[in-house]
């Protein structure tokens, strides 16, 4: 079996190693690029400098369908706004695009299948300085360069991002809550290979001693969880799992594996992953430590039309939706979308035994759900006490099957009406909390 996965892994490489001709296009015209940036900072008489960040820096890129390289512009303390100044560099540059977020940044098209994404960021002399993620970016790209040399682990690590490329666990991204390509460089550096990982994360994470009872009640519940879950302190600046919890910020702790920055211990690198996400991943560790194959490697799309007969032939409901939004691509809009179709489901499940979901997000301003359903026939809808008399007079003309229980009134309400039709409905009525929910369209496709 290890002598198997060995050659898948080694077939792997081989097929996500970008080709020579992609690498040279975007070495030349990157080169050209911060030629003309340093120009303008050195004309603008600005105390900035540039650095490559990403996964060229760190010599673990990946073939994919498009790169993006991320390049940062570090400024000096003294600026305030600096994505308005990063603005006024690339005044006159074709095809920039601007990405709104906690702070500004910048896409700039270079190809029909490369982008540049320039990132302004503080230039600080220590973690705690940082006003935004991305001012962090500098002590991590040193410190992978630094600790990660051997060039089987940069292939490793080229491996696992490849895996989470195509099981759809890789990205931070709300609308993704997966492992960010820090996140893995970490992982595989900590465990050593790609093959330990996955057999390490695929084994139930085992609960920590429970240890003396020293901190507060209303720590107890979460010091519970915390036992279950899997933390690793790479430059071991925490002595045991409490400590872990008295010194990072309580929201940064919910993810099920806690990996603490090595160049900054109070941040969790993994806090974006969900519960939802690694479970899936585990999942997917399984079935190729399991049953190794190449397809594991192989980005899995839905097939609709498969999903759609197995439904039909279940006697289930199948439909089919896109949502657009009007807000910008990529994790914004991804995120707005995923957000909406949580609220559909919750309300489709009112009335709806859910029996298959599915979210697709195009990477754009529109997404793809689908439902397979089953009507529930019948709902019991809550009414008003008896003794509240105009309330129950008004109840009744609303419901025919009322029924008393406990002082309270009651209505059973048969479903008369398939998802379809239930869709139609609850768009016509719910305009404005689609609006609020900023989607500008949801119509069935077929």
């Amino acid at each position: 079996m290890r002598k198997k996965i060995n050659l898948i892994l080694k077939e792997v490489l081989e097929k996500i190693k970008p080709p020579k001709e992609d690498l040279n296009f975007i070495e030349t015209n990157l080169n050209e690029f911060l030629k003309e940036i340093k120009k303008r900072i050195k004309k603008n008489k600005l105390k900035a400098e540039i650095f490559i960040g990403g996964s060229f820096a760190k010599g673990t890129v990946i073939s994919k369908d498009y790169y993006d390289v991320d390049i940062f512009m570090r400024f000096d303390k003294e600026y305030k706004n600096i994505s308005k100044l990063t603005k006024e560099i690339l005044r006159g540059i074709k095809n920039v695009s601007i990405i709104h977020g906690s702070r500004d940044y910048f896409r700039i098209k270079k190809g029909p299948k490369f982008f540049i994404e320039l990132v302004p960021v503080k230039k600080i002399s220590k973690p705690s300085q940082a006003e935004n993620i991305t001012d962090l970016s500098y002590s991590h790209v040193n410190y992978i360069k630094k600790k990660i040399k051997n060039k089987n682990i940069l292939n490793e690590i080229r491996i696992a991002k490849a895996f989470c490329y195509a099981t759809n666990t890789y990205g931070a991204e709300s609308y993704v809550n997966g492992f960010s390509g820090y996140g893995l460089e970490l992982l595989v550096y900590y465990y050593g290979s790609f093959l330990k990982f996955i057999k390490a994360i695929s084994k139930e994470a085992k609960k920590s001693k429970k240890g003396k009872n020293i901190w507060n009640k209303e720590y107890e519940k979460k010091w519970e969880e915390m036992r279950k879950k899997i933390i690793i302190d790479i430059e071991k600046y925490y002595k045991n799992r409490q400590m872990v919890l008295f010194d990072v910020n309580a929201s940064k702790l919910n993810s099920p594996i806690i990996l603490m920055d090595p160049t900054y211990p109070q941040r969790n690198v993994l806090a974006a992953l969900s519960n939802q996400t690694f479970n899936n991943f585990k999942k997917e560790c399984k079935k190729f430590l399991k049953n190794p194959s190449i397809k594991s490697f192989e980005k899995k799309e839905i097939n609709i039309e498969k999903i759609r007969e197995q439904a039909e032939k279940k006697r289930l409901e199948f439909v089919l939706l896109e949502s657009k939004t009007k807000k910008q691509n990529g994790d914004i809009a991804g995120t707005k979308l995923l957000k909406f179709f949580k609220h559909l489901e919750r309300e489709i499940s009112r009335f709806f035994e859910i029996k298959q979901r599915g979210f697709e997000y195009n990477g754009k301003k529109s997404a793809t759900y689908y439902f397979a359903v089953e009507s529930k026939k019948e709902i019991l809808t809550s009414g008003p006490f008896v003794k509240d008399k105009k309330s129950v007079k008004a109840f009744r003309k609303k419901h025919k099957k009322i029924f008393t229980k406990a002082k309270r009134i009651y209505a059973r309400d048969k479903i008369d009406f398939n998802l379809k039709e239930f869709i139609s409905k609850w768009k016509r009525k719910y305009k404005k909390r689609l609006k609020e929910m900023s989607i500008i369209s949801l119509k069935v496709k077929d």
